[in-house]
């Protein structure tokens, strides 16, 4: 796969080095000195918060972790804070759920994630080290209610990482994996530059989404690996049936990731403030139940437009491309009947698909809006896709130039009510 790095993804990661730079020459607090045990057993969690709050207090500063596997509850950073995580240490989520209190987290009842920052400025995470979720045991007790990934579930999970209403973030080099839920989460927060970070999760642990920008804008994601279980990234902004206010995902571009296993690539399913301005470039897919998805219904939708993927590759994909208004669901069940617009009705518009090719081993995909906002202005070029099924497009316009599906059965497109296919 062709590697680059778009004039954008430099500049961003340039200016973010240079304040992460300030921070490292300054205070550096060891949680060892602070009565951390590199054991793997004990609790260290009020070591770690005592060296975090120490160096926020003198001004900001490096709080390192090295030297073996540190147990801790839930810790937050502060202000001007990097958490560096030495190459060969782990920080590993206590295994007790007690450990992490109930809180409001993304306007939803929550728990406590294992880091996170709330309304801080110029906070980071480096380093070669681990963070590990320990989230085995979330999982088992997850796969016992249908609803446990639900925002608001009784039955929610921690996450991992959560930065939350933060601006000027940074997160660079660490392994991040088995988290009870989802791994990153950056909320509601501006100017944030993730690269070259590998996330990882079982293939059938749910709802380890590997990162998900919430409602946050000026996102850079760079030179990532992700193998877990299910979106490796889903851009949202809203819950399903939110009561508004939710602020809206922009200005976020994604290059040069490759994904194992997984859900893919997705942009929604709950997108109720909308998401506009986002591109990804360079990625591979492999293995992954979906490629490139944009998903909503009746129930969590907003404006959704000027997205552009381009240089893309998918081995073995489940299903390649997934445009739909329909979500749970791909297809429409039974007629296609208008229902009333409402501030939740989903708009998909200006959507550019460029140089991809994929074999998928169900299907080619479907582009698929509602009656009463029909997706608008999707143009497939230079597309290529192997599958056992075709495409099939309702309600939807397209432009296609250069494309080309190899159906193993059936019509390359299956053309629903409301849909218009014009070639180039």
């Amino acid at each position: 796969m062709k590697i680059s790095t778009t004039v954008s993804v430099a500049v961003s990661t340039l200016l973010l080095l240079g304040s992460v730079s300030v921070l490292a020459e300054g205070r550096t607090c060891n949680i060892l000195q602070y009565g951390a045990s590199r054991d793997g057993v004990t609790k260290s969690t009020a070591a770690i918060q005592a060296a975090i709050d120490a160096c926020a207090k003198a001004g900001g500063g490096t709080v390192a972790i090295e030297g073996g596997t540190f147990v801790s509850g839930p810790v937050v950073l502060r202000d001007h804070i990097t958490l560096k995580i030495a190459a060969g240490a782990v920080l590993l989520g206590s295994p007790d759920h007690a450990d992490y209190p109930a809180k409001t987290e993304f306007r939803s009842p929550g728990l406590q994630s294992l880091v996170s920052a709330t309304g801080a400025t110029d906070v980071a995470i480096t380093g070669r080290g681990t963070i590990d979720g320990n989230g085995e045991s979330w999982w088992a007790e997850a796969r016992q209610f249908k609803d446990s990934g639900i925002l608001g579930s009784e039955h929610t999970r921690p996450r991992l990482v959560v930065f939350d209403h933060c601006h000027h973030v940074f997160v660079e080099g660490v392994t991040l994996q088995n988290s009870p839920m989802w791994q990153l989460v950056p909320y509601d927060s501006d100017d944030v530059t993730i690269r070259d970070i590998r996330i990882l999760a079982p293939a059938k642990s749910p709802n380890t989404d590997a990162i998900d920008p919430f409602s946050s804008s000026n996102v850079v994601i760079d030179h990532v690996y992700a193998d877990v279980g299910d979106d490796d990234i889903a851009i949202k902004s809203g819950a399903i049936n939110s009561p508004g206010g939710d602020l809206p995902s922009r200005h976020i571009r994604i290059t040069n990731v490759d994904f194992h296993h997984g859900h893919g690539l997705s942009i929604g399913s709950e997108i109720a403030g909308g998401a506009q301005d986002i591109s990804v470039e360079h990625a591979k897919f492999t293995d992954t139940d979906n490629g490139i998805r944009i998903k909503a219904n009746r129930d969590r939708g907003n404006d959704v437009s000027n997205i552009r993927f381009s240089d893309i590759e998918m081995d073995h994909v489940k299903i390649a491309l997934i445009i739909s208004e329909y979500y749970p669901s791909v297809l429409p069940k039974g007629d296609m009947e208008a229902a009333p617009v409402t501030r939740l009705t989903p708009h998909f518009h200006n959507i550019v698909i460029t140089n991809v090719t994929a074999t998928a081993t169900t299907s080619a995909g479907a582009i698929v809006g509602l009656p009463e906002a029909p997706i608008a202005g999707v143009t497939l070029t230079g597309v290529s896709i192997d599958a056992p099924l075709g495409l099939t497009i309702g309600y939807a316009s397209v432009v296609a130039d250069h494309l080309t599906i190899h159906a193993a059965s059936g019509p390359a497109i299956t053309k629903l009510a409301g849909a218009t296919v014009t070639s180039r």
